[in-house]
């Protein structure tokens, strides 16, 4: 099998890459003069299955263009199998009709891929799970579960943890999280007024003297988690931590976290951080390279994924 990166998160590329024992396949990825993408593969793919590791992340169009483009110059180099790897999958918070006259992007992308010649997309911790009926391909979505599951016994063994879900959508999320560290599951009723804007109103559970652990997907603006742990706190709770899988944290959300009553933002690598975050003393970063690199394999061998959340 063949990895080729993009350059969205080619350091999450290269650590997977390391994880299977292969180097990345030689390619030019780069832009002419007026930003148009141009990708050149610089070895014989005839045949290979190849897998393609790219993160929708900002600038969201850009990188999503440069996947499309990677997928047809392996498609017309005769490829065996294309799958997308797609880390962060951007567009997913758009899965549905909010309003007249609005689109649903996360579909049009998914047909954008498959037009494009994948076969196959792997990706990670979707925003809605419906989005896996979007595609006509198959589709394997990942799960943080387990890195986190790993962190948190290993930070907060024995201690009187409370998993905490900052809305009530995400509730399935943190339940089965708290499921497997053994904690009680507290919810953050919310209501938002507009996009990127959120007021916290209730607290459903006990949160007194407790750690609170907040769990989310994604973390854009960090208002949600910033209002949550404030929250939290007025209701007695000890200390709060949070861990997200995509750190998008755009604008001066980083700021924001910095300045806020949370102790610790954990996030992964499934979106290259950022020079601000690096340099954040309450931000953190676990890889999940190992991880997709098993799937990969996995892929590849045409074995099992699912188990690998058993």
């Amino acid at each position: 099998m063949k990895l080729l990166a993009g350059n969205s998160n080619r350091p999450l590329a290269e650590a997977i890459a390391r994880s299977l024992d292969l180097e990345l396949t030689k390619a030019s990825v780069r832009r002419f003069a007026d930003m148009e993408v141009f990708v050149e593969i610089h070895e014989n793919v005839r045949g290979e299955d190849v897998f393609v590791v790219q993160s929708t992340s900002s600038p969201a169009n850009d990188n999503l263009m440069e996947l499309l483009v990677c997928i047809d110059a392996l498609n017309r180099a005769s490829a065996h199998r294309i799958t997308a790897v797609i880390p962060y999958f951007g567009y997913a918070r758009q899965d549905r009709k909010v309003g007249p006259r609005t689109p649903i992007s996360a579909k049009l992308v998914a047909n954008l891929i498959t037009t494009a010649g994948a076969g196959r997309v792997l990706t990670m911790d979707l925003h809605a799970g419906q989005i896996q009926g979007f595609f006509d391909i198959p589709l394997d979505n990942l799960y943080s579960a387990p890195v986190f599951v790993r962190d948190i016994k290993q930070n907060f063994g024995g201690a009187d943890l409370m998993i905490v879900s900052p809305d009530v959508g995400g509730v399935v999320r943190a339940r089965a999280l708290a499921r497997r560290v053994d904690a009680d599951l507290a919810i953050v009723d919310k209501r938002r007024e507009r996009a990127g804007v959120s007021e916290v109103m209730n607290i459903i559970g006990d949160v007194k003297g407790r750690i609170c652990v907040l769990i989310d997907d994604i973390v854009d603006s960090a208002g949600t988690l910033c209002n949550a742990a404030d929250a939290l706190l007025d209701r007695g709770a000890e200390a709060v931590y949070a861990y997200v899988c995509h750190g998008v944290l755009s604008g001066g959300a980083v700021a924001r976290v910095q300045q806020s009553a949370i102790r610790t933002l954990t996030v992964t690598d499934s979106i290259q951080a950022t020079e601000a975050m690096t340099k954040a003393n309450n931000i953190r970063c676990l890889s999940v390279a190992p991880l997709i690199g098993e799937a990969v394999k996995r892929i590849s061998e045409e074995a099992s994924v699912s188990s690998l959340f058993d």
